[in-house]
């Protein structure tokens, strides 16, 4: 393990920053339980600033493994309700939701990706009602990692688990900030640099963007009273948090029925314990109408056929090619990091606080608006050296908003 000073100030700020958890509020964390020693931090920071109760919800790569290995799809399928009432109780409770991501991108390459894809969109179906509370803001929370021996050695490949958990923990600390003197005031910081570039975003008002590089040559209309996103976010009750640690972008929602032409992914996506790579989707009046991947396709397939939603986007996000992520020249095989090094979308749900007044709309008045439903948000990255974007002006004019995969705007 790393330095115990520098684990106390990130589970510090991933308290402070990351779910802002507050006096007497529960705090409901799902982790890895190769993460023991940083939970056992996690929660006595918790205590110290406050939290009323501390759960831990621990989970395991090699059971795991095991379990899709070994059960039949049909047990895989059948979500026990106590599953969803924990988790319902802590939500309904107003916790703040810590996840600490940290799995072998690997880990199910050998298991039959039909089982998986099953039993994980049986789990989405069980938990759905319950994601109004991250998806809505209506809690805090946020998702922050942890090194893995099988993931350090698939981003450091040649090195020892141990040299490669080294490096991972530096590469988290710098990229989390946790590495300055004060990482509470350095995010801070950051966040008033991100909500400035949201600002900037939403007078501009365009109508769509227009994206194209190598592959890509992709059109997204954007509905009206869109508003973009970036940094930290704040709840109904007005506690300020932040959804993702590390977080480089600034993002919004498409429209799910105005999304035409070809993109392709410039990094691999890791879904269902297996790697999607090199892969090309084709949209029309919205939809993906012809896909092709020269890693994962079976994944991919699994992926765009758990439900209608799925096939569409319900999420655009700008994250210039100079991020610190992008900048580390490092391939992390986990979307929190890969998807704040480059631009992306997502197929699937999108946030309806990404509109007007989109928290407190029907699923039928989300859908008029243009507004994507599905079981899954999934991220895909589209960002590279060579990316331009275009804003395009409901008269038709246009602006670049990136040149050379960086920003063409300015925001001085």
């Amino acid at each position: 393990m790393p330095d115990k000073e520098l684990l106390e100030k990130y589970a510090d700020v991933a308290l402070r920053t990351g779910v802002n958890i507050q006096k007497g509020q529960p705090l409901y964390i799902m982790a890895p339980i190769d993460g023991a020693e940083f939970v056992r931090l996690i929660a006595k920071r918790a205590y110290e600033l406050g939290a009323s109760d501390v759960h831990i919800n621990w989970s395991d790569d090699t059971l795991t493994f095991l379990k899709y290995k070994h059960q039949s799809e049909e047990v895989l399928t059948d979500i026990p309700d106590w599953i969803v009432e924990r988790r319902a109780y802590y939500m309904k409770k107003g916790a703040a939701l810590l996840q600490i991501r940290s799995t072998d991108p690997d880990l199910l390459k050998d298991v039959d990706g039909n089982k998986v894809a099953q039993a994980t969109k049986a789990t989405a179906k069980a938990l759905q009602h319950l994601r109004k509370y991250t998806m809505n803001d209506i809690i805090p929370w946020t998702i922050i990692t942890i090194p893995t021996d099988a993931w350090a050695q698939k981003i450091f490949p040649g090195k020892s688990a141990e040299e490669a958990t080294k490096l991972l923990w530096d590469s988290i600390f710098k990229i989390v900030r946790v590495d300055q003197e004060d990482p509470v005031q350095a995010w801070k910081e950051h966040n008033a640099k991100l909500h400035h570039a949201r600002d900037v975003l939403n007078d501009k008002r365009y109508k769509k963007l227009h994206f194209k590089s190598e592959g890509t040559d992709l059109v997204i209309g954007l509905p009206d009273g869109h508003i973009w996103k970036g940094g930290s976010s704040t709840t109904e009750s007005g506690t300020e948090f932040n959804p993702n640690m590390p977080t480089e972008e600034v993002f919004t929602l498409p429209h799910k029925y105005d999304v035409e032409g070809t993109v392709t992914s410039k990094k691999p996506l890791i879904y269902d314990g297996n790697m999607i790579d090199n892969f090309t989707l084709t949209f029309k009046e919205g939809k993906v109408v012809d896909y092709k991947a020269e890693v994962g396709q079976e994944t991919l397939k699994h992926l765009l056929e758990t439900d209608e939603g799925a096939l569409r986007l319900g999420e655009v996000a700008l994250v210039p090619h100079e991020s610190p992520i992008s900048q580390s020249g490092l391939i992390f095989y986990n979307t929190l990091y890969d998807e704040n090094a480059s631009c992306h979308v997502a197929l699937g749900k999108a946030y309806p606080t990404t509109l007007e007044g989109g928290s407190s709309m029907t699923e039928e008045e989300l859908d008029k608006h243009g507004v994507n439903d599905s079981l899954i948000h999934t991220d895909f990255m589209i960002g590279s050296a060579d990316l331009a974007i275009a804003g395009v002006f409901a008269d038709g004019t246009s602006e670049p908003v990136f040149r050379d995969g960086s920003w063409a705007i300015k925001f001085d």
